[in-house]
């Protein structure tokens, strides 16, 4: 949130400020990204776009398949949606259903799954591996990704062959969680997202959002102590 401030002198003494504050609203501050598009043309396509790049690129750093690292760059995927972003944000102006960030994360993360599908091939149309939750295109995916970066934080490098079984286990552990609990785990902690950033993506509410985290990390810790004893 957006905080305009000034101290000004109370009228009960002047030894005694107090503060007036004027909050520019989540919603305000949507509607001015809005205002700003339409009248901005493309350089404001371009500064909305730089200004969330941080969090689209820890976005497709975490959902990208380990399988294609050496081969596709999230530079390359950022390229990509990015082009895509301004050629239909004319469109998205129409009707703007979600926030300019959550309708860039979208089309971000379609990007990086066509460049799965082109890498991969039918390994990634598997249904089992491309679950989609509230219309959002989701993955089973995130159970791998959580389980690499959570071992990646409690192992070393030379536990490896341990690591790797652990990984598993986790992994497995982790599928049996319910997958909206799961995303809002990869939402907060990995892409670093907002509780109200979450419910957007997830169609949920901001209450919602909030219940499902604090459910999220008792189960998590539970599967961790289970799988890890940590």
């Amino acid at each position: 949130m957006l905080v305009l401030e000034w101290v000004s002198v109370s009228q009960t003494g002047p030894d005694l400020p107090f503060k007036h504050r004027f909050a520019l609203s989540e919603t305000d501050a949507t509607q001015q990204e809005l205002e700003s598009l339409r009248s901005g043309g493309p350089q404001a396509v371009a500064d909305l776009y730089s200004k969330y790049r941080p969090q689209l690129e820890r976005m497709v750093d975490f959902r990208m398949d380990r399988r294609l690292l050496g081969r596709v760059d999230a530079g390359d995927i950022l390229q990509d949606s990015y082009i895509e972003i301004a050629r239909r944000v004319d469109s998205f102006l129409e009707d703007p259903a979600v926030s300019f960030f959550v309708w860039a994360r979208q089309i971000t993360w379609q990007t990086l799954m066509m460049s799965h599908r082109s890498h991969l091939g039918v390994q990634k149309r598997d249904a089992r591996q491309e679950v989609r939750l509230h219309g959002g295109g989701y993955s089973q995916g995130t159970s791998v990704s959580l389980a690499s970066r959570l071992m990646g934080d409690v192992t070393s490098p030379s536990q490896g062959a341990i690591r790797s079984e652990q990984t598993q286990q986790l992994r497995e552990a982790l599928d049996s969680m319910d997958s909206i609990d799961r995303e809002v785990l990869a939402l907060r902690h990995f892409e670093q997202l907002s509780n109200k950033e979450v419910a957007e993506v997830l169609s949920l509410g901001k209450t919602a959002a909030s219940n499902r985290y604090v459910r999220a990390l008792e189960r998590l810790k539970k599967i961790m102590d289970e799988t890890l004893g940590t």
